[in-house]
Parts: C-alpha cells; sequence; structure tokens
C-alpha cells in the first residue's frame, strides 16, 4: 500500500514537498486553514482544510497519514503530542524538537547549553530590563520577538537607549515574549541544510551565503565563498546543532560569519528552508526529496552539487494585488535559468511569490543571468 504524506501548512514550501513525494510514488495530504492562501492545496492529493487544533481535523489527519511533516514551526508542540499520541502517523520534528526550537529563547538556550557558539542573548519582560541588557552587551542591540517572527517581522534594532520603548511596545502587539541579542558585526550571512533520519544517517549540503533585501532573503549564492577550513567548521556546527535539538528531519541553519572566520549560529528552520531552494537544480536530491526520506526513514541523497555554482534569486510582490504575472516569456529566454511560481493568489510587499535558480560555472556571470531573468518578471 501506497504509503500517505500529510503536510502541515499550504504554502509553497508545502507544494514544493508534495511534488517530491509525488516523484518518490507516495501521495501528499495537505492540512491548510480556511483563511490562508495556500497553493499547496491545488495539487494535494486529499485536503484539510480547517482549525489546525481541531480534534476532529486532527483525528482525520491521524487515520489518512502514515507521516506528518511540517511546512512552518509556528505550529503549537500539543498539536504535534494530540497527533504523536494517537500512535499513527509519525510526526516529524518531533514536538520536543518544536517546543525547543519554536521559541527562541528555548531554541538559543538549547544551543548555548550544548557548547555552540550563538550570540549573547537574554530573555526580557520590560523596557527597564532591556536598557540593563544593553549597558551589559552595548549597543546597538536586537530586540526579538520570542516566537512567531519571520523575515524580518518580529525584529527591532535598538540604536539607543530612546529606541527602547517605543520597539517594545510595537513587538508586544505581535503577542509573543520577547529576548535580546547582541548586535553582531559579521562578515557574511551563511546558511546549510541538515539533514537526519532516525537511523542516525545525516547529510549536510553545501554552506551558501545569503543576501538579504528589507530583512528577506533576495540571493543565495552556493557555495559561499569561504575557505574549505570555515566550510567545514559550519558542517560540524551544523550536526551538533541536530544533536542538541534531537532533530530528524531536514533543517535550514542561519550563520553569522565573523572577521576571524569564526561563526556563530543565528536561527534554526526545523523544516525546508529558502536558502535551499536552489538544491531542486543544483543538487543530486533536493532538499524537498531528503523531507520527504528522512520523515519516512529512507535512505538519504547525496547532496553533491551538479554544477560549480548556482545562484537563486526570490520573486518578492511588491504591492498588495491579486497575484498576476508578468514577464514570464523574458525570464525564460535567459540560458540556464529555472523559474518556479508558487501560485499564490494574492500578492504583498515582500510576500515570496517565486524563485528562479541559475546554474554555471562562474559566480559573477551565473548571478547576473539569475538576476535578469527575476527582473524580468512581475508579481
Amino acid at each position: 500500500m501506497t504509503q500517505r504524506i500529510a503536510l502541515l501548512g499550504g504554502g509553497q514550501l508545502a507544494r514544493m514537498s508534495a511534488y517530491a513525494a509525488y516523484r518518490l510514488g507516495y501521495e501528499a495530504g495537505i492540512i491548510a486553514r480556511p483563511t490562508d492562501d495556500s497553493p499547496a492545496l491545488l495539487i494535494a492529493t486529499e485536503r484539510f482544510v480547517g482549525d489546525w487544533s481541531s480534534p476532529e481535523l486532527l483525528d482525520a489527519v491521524a487515520a489518512y497519514a502514515d507521516v506528518v511533516l511540517l511546512e512552518n514551526e509556528f505550529i503549537a508542540p500539543d498539536i504535534l503530542r494530540y497527533l504523536e499520541a494517537t500512535g499513527k502517523p509519525r510526526v516529524t520534528p518531533s514536538s520536543r524538537t518544536i517546543a525547543l526550537v519554536q521559541d527562541k529563547f528555548f531554541q538559543k538556550t538549547a544551543l548555548a547549553q550544548a557548547g555552540l557558539p550563538v550570540p549573547r542573548f537574554a530573555a526580557v519582560a520590560s523596557p527597564e530590563e532591556t536598557l540593563a541588557i544593553s549597558r551589559q552587551f552595548g549597543l546597538p542591540l536586537v530586540l526579538k520577538c520570542r516566537t512567531n517572527g519571520y523575515d524580518g517581522y518580529g525584529n527591532e534594532l535598538i540604536r539607543g537607549a530612546a529606541d527602547i520603548a517605543p520597539a517594545f511596545e510595537k513587538l508586544l502587539k505581535r503577542g509573543s515574549q520577547l529576548m535580546v541579542e547582541e548586535f553582531v558585526p559579521f562578515t557574511k550571512e551563511l546558511a546549510v541544510m541538515a539533514a537526519r533520519n532516525e537511523s542516525g544517517e545525516e547529510v549536510i549540503y553545501p554552506v551558501v551565503e545569503t543576501i538579504q533585501h528589507a530583512h528577506v532573503c533576495h540571493t543565495t549564492l552556493a557555495p559561499a565563498a569561504v575557505s574549505e577550513t570555515t566550510a567545514a567548521r559550519v558542517a560540524t556546527l551544523a550536526k551538533r546543532t541536530l544533536e542538541a535539538i534531537e532533530g530528524i528531519g531536514i533543517f535550514g541553519i542561519e550563520l553569522f560569519l565573523l572577521n576571524d572566520g569564526e561563526a556563530l549560529i543565528n536561527e534554526i528552520a526545523p523544516r525546508p528552508h529558502n536558502s535551499g531552494h536552489y538544491t531542486i537544480e543544483a543538487c543530486e536530491t533536493s532538499q524537498f526529496e531528503n523531507h520527504i526520506r528522512a520523515g519516512l526513514n529512507l535512505p538519504l541523497g547525496s547532496p553533491r552539487m551538479r554544477s560549480p555554482v548556482a545562484v537563486m534569486v526570490n520573486l518578492l510582490g511588491g504591492f498588495d494585488a491579486p497575484a498576476r504575472p508578468t514577464g514570464l516569456e523574458a525570464a525564460l529566454r535567459v540560458p540556464g535559468v529555472t523559474v518556479h511560481l508558487y501560485g499564490k493568489k494574492a500578492s504583498r510587499p515582500g510576500r515570496k511569490m517565486g524563485h528562479v535558480t541559475a546554474l554555471g560555472d562562474n559566480l559573477v556571470e551565473t548571478r547576473e543571468r539569475a538576476l535578469r531573468a527575476a527582473r524580468a518578471i512581475s508579481i
């Protein structure tokens, strides 16, 4: 009997994961909320639309699926515990891992306790506590939501004492407890995808450089232009990170590269990650296929790159309007470029609407082609 996968979340990560599942002959059900713009529903084998905390919906998922995989980390651990308690399906990553990773203060605490390098951090409950920490860590300082923050949402840079109270008031409206981190004067932002299955098999993808626009990942350069020593060090940090959080599945690990070649772990995403989209065309096994393989405890595929370099550029929304992509024909004329459009119904500023990936031998030329294709498309 064909094994059934349920993906918790209906966005582009679930959609691309479903494509990978279908290539391996599996079914892919999508669990989405009725208010979400969920492009993965368009290709689902089975659709579960409703309140994720509803016992009726979760019972239906448990009856259908052999394994539940996550598209995002903003799912209450209690929902995952409910599914785990049914005895079927397997949930990957586990509720314990999500409880460690979902709250960024708990995440940093787990990493620090494992002896992994992270920026200095502290939980704060008031502007006064934040001011006291600023005297210890120095300024500037980053004030963060501990949960429900992504793509720069939920972060505020504190440059001086006068910034603290308004930043605190703004972030509290997001309904999360807050923490502060020291500001890291990095030379590059790095990322690496890492996968592990229940048998303990691990694969680490090439270390990449990510370039942000307005706190959103805009460009990924693979592999990153770093020394072999730094690349090996980051790979080791990735393996130790999975051990620290008891991670089974695919994980995106973001890091800061310092002047001395050392790296600090910034954040962990317990799912496929934007920085790993290049793997669809550039690697022998994409992050999405290893997402599926790890969840089903199958042998993991090779992360080796098929070409010397790859460049991924996000296609970001520019305004609030129904999504009507234009310029696709011009983008498809650029040689060696693959275009992915996610099928979202609505565009808004900074929203990830698609991406393009270019493969090549030379980073400068490959990046130019990727950017040329990306600039041709408006959504």
